[in-house]
């Protein structure tokens, strides 16, 4: 019989102690208590115990309320699953890890101090579950990383992103359908933005969008900033329709960062809320990552029970 592990973690994202860690939504607020360790943030402090871990890897926010909305909810949601599993985090943005540090007094690892502290502490099984949509040049980056550890752990497991399987392409359709049906009245366009990537994995945005279309969701258009659909595309393909008055922008990423806030919801002239109200249409914001959708969180923890079941 498996003996359950003590779990020290500090995410109580979800409790009243993230108002002072994450409720700042400003990325230049110096809110946060100088000790992170006493403000509810899971950061590197937190102790390793046991020899079994799961290690959360997520690009980063310095947006301190999303964070908690978002990748502090995922970590939580794991842990909860994960009662024998110590869970950790590491991001991949060292401008991010540097900025937190400075400002918030939070310290994270990125993945080679994360991994470094993991062997030191005698970890046997590590999982490494990345909250990254899709197999892309960042997914390409961290399983690179993990090889050069693989002989310093007894288990060494890579978990797949949101976007792997074809369950998981139907399951996220209908997390961010469910989630915006309020919005869904007939006449409104439901735009969803993506970073969008070079790699061949930008694709997987296409086939999002074919399973929303085929699933009946003909209103609801996928784009992505920094690469094709653009929202040009998107634009051309609302007006083509005719009859939307009304377009809800609303973010395909963990989190509402810069690109949310700013590339998506901003006031200047090349925003998707400028363009779309410069086209004539009445434009809705919603700043909410993927990440805050418990549908979303569910999978993550499917993806980590599926790294988990390989091991067998």
């Amino acid at each position: 019989m498996k003996k359950k592990l003590l779990i020290l973690l500090l995410t109580v994202c979800v409790s009243g102690m993230m108002l002072t860690a994450c409720g700042n939504n400003s990325p230049d607020s110096s809110a946060l208590s100088a000790s992170a360790e006493k403000t509810g943030e899971l950061n590197s402090t937190t102790t390793i115990t046991g020899d079994k871990e799961i290690l959360v890897v997520s690009f980063g926010t310095s947006y301190n309320d999303t964070r908690a909305m978002t990748i502090c909810a995922i970590e939580d949601a794991i842990a909860k699953a994960n009662p024998d599993y110590t869970v950790q985090r590491a991001f991949t943005a060292q401008t991010i890890i540097d900025k937190l540090k400075k400002r918030d007094g939070l310290v994270i690892d990125n993945v080679e101090q994360a991994l470094d502290r993991a062997k030191e502490a005698g970890i046997k099984t590590l999982i490494v579950q990345p909250t990254l949509l899709m197999n892309g040049n960042e997914y390409n980056d961290l399983s690179e990383a993990l090889d050069k550890y693989a002989d310093d752990f007894t288990n060494l497991v890579l978990g797949d992103p949101l976007l792997t399987s074809d369950n998981d392409y139907d399951a996220v359709a209908k997390a961010i359908t469910t989630s915006s049906k309020s919005k869904d009245d007939g006449k409104t366009a439901i735009c969803f933005m993506g970073h969008g990537t070079d790699a061949e994995s930008n694709n997987d945005y296409a086939r999002l969008q074919n399973v929303l279309t085929e699933s009946g969701f003909e209103n609801y258009y996928i784009g992505t900033v920094e690469a094709t659909p653009t929202i040009d595309d998107l634009l051309k393909a609302i007006n083509e329709k005719g009859f939307y008055t009304r377009v809800v922008l609303q973010p395909l990423m963990v989190v509402a960062g810069d690109h949310a806030n700013n590339d998506m919801a901003g006031d200047e002239d090349d925003s998707w809320k400028s363009i779309f109200e410069n086209a004539g249409y009445n434009v809705e914001t919603v700043l909410e990552g993927l990440g805050q959708n418990p549908d979303i969180q569910d999978l993550y923890i499917l993806h980590v029970e599926e790294a988990i079941d390989s091991l067998a």
